[in-house]
């Protein structure tokens, strides 16, 4: 089965994309952000990439959904900086600095095969928004030089409309996460007010793209969209409205995660200003996240 980015390359699609994306870094408007930085130059704007993309960590990931770590792993590539300022991410020491090597495109593209080689499932790509220039003209050397497995694009959903489709007919997975429902959690959690709708509208177009999951005869995901969901404390009632968005405007037959795995990291620990989130979900939270799925119709929740 090729891949979409195969494809693409076939069609001659691939090379023509590099040329916008170049284009984008000297007047970025990648994210919902939408800053006009011209990433060549110093200052770095607010996701602190400038250029070329910096990586964290790049293995074969065993502790992702099955459909996409299966028994070989999931090659994951953790991009450092993000978008979004949320303040209790786990992984706040990659998204928050500019931490990692900084690669160009060969040297991206040669960990995207390396993890090929290595046996991985797909490639997959973490926190991706910032960077979507760099994949593109990285993917545009790694399809010729024979990549072959599914492109997963694993993003908080903060994107712009404008980034997708540069990634459309590039990407065979994608994987969000829908993390807010209200404009002022969003705003008080993660500096960007504007991410609801930002994530719907970026959502609603990668299932436009892709369409929904699809499984091969193992079990490992080819295609489709995968939407996750970090339950957070007390924030029940966002959870339930948006399972009813995703069954209602997408379809009841999305792959959904509820993710129960939050824990009180960066800068809620200790604060007072964040006490209401400041402790781990408890049972029945998690609990009342699975029955909201259901009540809404939808039937393929991660195990």
């Amino acid at each position: 089965m090729t891949t979409a980015a195969q494809r693409s390359r076939a069609a001659g699609v691939l090379q023509g994309k590099v040329a916008e994306a170049r284009a984008e870094l000297s007047e970025c408007r990648s994210c919902p952000r939408d800053c006009g930085a011209d990433r060549c130059r110093p200052p770095p704007p607010l996701c602190r990439i400038g250029s070329r993309a910096v990586v964290s960590s790049a293995f074969p990931h065993h502790g992702e959904e099955h459909p996409l770590s299966g028994w070989r792993g999931s090659g994951t590539i953790f991009f450092a900086g993000c978008n979004l300022r949320c303040v209790f991410c786990q992984n706040w020491e990659i998204s928050q600095s500019a931490a990692g090597r900084i690669v160009d495109a060969g040297e991206l593209a040669a960990i995207m095969l390396g993890l090929q080689d290595h046996g991985c499932h797909n490639i997959n790509l973490v926190t991706p928004e910032h960077v979507v220039p760099q994949i593109v003209e990285a993917l545009s050397l790694a399809v010729p030089a024979g990549l072959s497995i599914p492109l997963v694009y694993n993003t908080s959903a903060y994107d712009s409309l404008r980034a997708l489709r540069l990634m459309e007919g590039l990407v065979d997975v994608y994987m969000p996460d829908f993390k807010f429902w209200d404009p002022e959690t969003a705003r008080r959690l993660a500096r960007a007010s504007d991410y609801p709708d930002a994530a719907r509208a970026a959502i609603a177009e990668m299932h436009r793209q892709v369409g929904d999951l699809v499984l091969d005869d193992d079990g490992i995901a080819v295609r489709g969209l995968l939407v996750r969901h970090l339950v957070v404390p007390g924030l029940e009632h966002e959870t339930a409205e948006i399972m009813r968005w995703i069954a209602r405007t997408l379809s009841p037959d999305t792959y959904v995660n509820l993710m129960g795995q939050y824990r009180p990291a960066y800068r809620v620990p200790g604060s007072h200003r964040y006490a209401a989130i400041d402790r781990r979900p408890t049972f029945g939270e998690l609990v009342a996240a699975r029955r909201s799925a259901a009540a809404a119709g939808l039937h393929r929740l991660d195990a």
